[in-house]
């Protein structure tokens, strides 16, 4: 029984495993999809009179963060029933950031209106 036999594919495998793995981006996610998730449900537990349980069931059982995503105009709409659309729309702001790295580019919400200033159709 050879216990050191030389192999080609052990070889291979022990050059190989010293070249180091390129080093994770520097940006690290700040928010996870649960995170945005609490956030969201937050939102909503804290929203005066009783929350739409339907809302809260929908943002609970969201597969991913496209779901959540679209989910904060339902989530906006609670909130400005209890809190006015004013508070709600800074809360949701607030929400918005969050999705910063997680959704493909075509996705984000627009910085500003589709039209230039000063010209209207």
């Amino acid at each position: 029984m050879r216990w050191f036999k030389p192999n080609l594919r052990g070889s291979l495998y022990a050059l190989l495993a010293r070249v180091h793995p390129p080093e994770p981006e520097t940006t690290v996610l700040e928010y996870s999809v649960e995170n945005i998730r609490e956030a969201m449900l937050l939102l909503l537990a804290d929203s005066p009179g009783a929350a739409s349980p339907v809302v809260t069931r929908r943002v609970r059982y969201a597969v991913d963060v496209q779901a959540l995503w679209y989910l904060r105009g339902d989530v906006m709409a609670v909130l400005a029933g209890g809190h006015g659309e004013a508070v709600a729309r800074e809360k949701i702001d607030t929400l918005t950031e969050m999705f910063e790295d997680h959704l493909p580019r075509g996705l984000k919400s627009r910085p500003g209106p589709l039209h230039a200033p000063g010209k209207h159709d």
